[in-house]
């Protein structure tokens, strides 16, 4: 009986080791995991600080370091500089209220951002989009989304500086995702990116080796922007951290527009405008769509259906190689939905109105969760507002976990049978 007791223990041993190895990893991030609304904080646009305009926000991430924020804002250096903030949140302070305040959001330092040789981009020179802070080392990475218009092309770009805004060095681009061709990027033998439609986001692998961009659509030679009817075909571009080279690509499918502008024929749009790792080549990421006067039933019209999905590229094809992929067979990344932002409601029942959220990043943890913080670029369109979003993730086990759970449990229950039968005396 002592040896079927210690054989018990070591087997229910397993069992709960199995349940807290899942459970820290949970923590981060599962594609089971559950994401509640936690509350959020809205800006007024024409906010402002230290002598800047305060919008279009596009990115943001956390430095745990800190505990603070770094935002950065999409100016293109019109209204002032392009550059980036620090600011702190108190989650605390976050409300599930259609008039939450704006007391949980505090900005402490505004920094401009500086082209190769120093000083501020020139006005209509840069497209600041995406934004990562790197802890390992003490650096920033932010991407610039380029511009194919009639008023001029410019390369999308993704780029390092240091905390100060001076520039460190450039990413390698492939020539592929530089506009060519018509201003429209609808004529044969166009490439490039679309206008407005480049390097909208950044993300770093969890190894730190590995940067992340996307195009928010399809590249022109690729696939045509997201409409009512259909996707688009974005790429997910990497970068060797070390050597600044590019590597693997990968597919990503966009959704077709989520709800039709009112009245149809009006401007209407989808993308991939942000996006966190979660594990190797898993992410998630965050969908935009937007049409004029679209509404969800039940919910403000603000046009804006946001959409987080778990993404893998684990089995994606790599089409580095490709520099179109029209008439292509390749396996593009998996996605699942994970929130629909437009299902999220208030404490009195009333629904979540979404501005035109483009950032996400991970926060602090709360009660040993991990917690999700979006941000809007309010476009500094006195319609719109700077808006932060907090969600929190509840960790749900995989299922492989309760299955090894369910069957440490049943040798458990083998091997008391078999102690009982042993134990049991002979009949005489």
């Amino acid at each position: 009986m002592d040896f079927i007791r210690k054989t018990c223990a070591i087997v229910f041993a397993a069992s709960l080791f199995a349940i807290s190895v899942a459970s820290v990893h949970a923590v981060d991030f599962s594609v089971n995991s559950r994401l509640s609304y936690l509350g959020q904080q809205i800006i007024p646009t024409g906010t402002t600080f230290n002598g800047t305009t305060v919008g279009g926000l596009s990115s943001l991430d956390y430095n745990h370091g800190t505990g603070r924020y770094l935002a950065i804002s999409d100016d293109r250096s019109n209204i002032n500089p392009a550059r980036f903030y620090e600011l702190s949140l108190d989650l605390e302070k976050f409300r599930r209220s259609s008039a939450p305040g704006q007391d949980g959001v505090s900005f402490n330092t505004v920094t401009t951002i500086q082209k190769a040789g120093g000083g501020a981009f020139a006005a209509n020179t840069v497209d600041p989009e995406g934004l990562r802070f790197d802890p390992a080392r003490n650096r920033i990475y932010w991407s610039n989304e380029g511009q194919r218009s009639g008023a001029g092309f410019q390369n999308p770009t993704v780029r390092e500086m240091n905390m100060d805004g001076s520039q460190v060095r450039d990413f390698a681009v492939p020539h592929r995702y530089h506009p060519s061709g018509s201003a429209a990027g609808l004529a044969a033998g166009d490439k490039g990116v679309h206008n407005n439609l480049g390097f909208e986001n950044l993300a770093i692998s969890k190894d730190g080796n590995t940067l992340y961009t996307a195009t928010e659509n399809g590249l022109t030679q690729d696939s045509l922007p997201a409409s009512i009817s259909s996707g688009s075909r974005s790429r997910i571009l990497s970068f060797d951290i070390a050597t600044g080279q590019s590597k693997a690509e990968y597919i990503y499918d966009v959704s077709p527009v989520a709800i039709a502008p009112v009245p149809a024929g009006l401007f209407a749009t989808n993308g991939l405008t942000d996006f966190i790792v979660v594990g190797d080549r898993q992410f998630i990421t965050m969908e935009r769509s937007f049409a004029v006067g679209a509404q969800t039933p039940g919910t403000p019209v603000t046009g804006n259906t946001i959409r987080l999905f778990y993404a893998d590229a684990r089995n994606a094809t790599d089409v580095s190689g490709l520099e179109s992929i029209s008439g292509q067979n390749i396996n593009a990344v998996t996605k699942t939905l994970l929130l629909d932002l437009s299902d999220l409601k208030h404490d009195d029942g009333t629904p979540l109105a979404l501005d035109n959220i483009e950032g996400i990043a991970f926060g602090p943890k709360i009660n040993g969760m991990e917690t999700l913080i979006l941000v809007s670029d309010n476009n500094f369109n006195n319609a719109q507002f700077t808006q932060f979003v907090a969600l929190q993730i509840t960790a749900v086990p995989e299922p492989e976990t309760n299955a090894m759970l369910l069957a440490g449990l049943a040798l458990v229950s083998i091997i008391v049978h078999r102690g009982q039968s042993m134990a049991a005396p002979s009949n005489p």
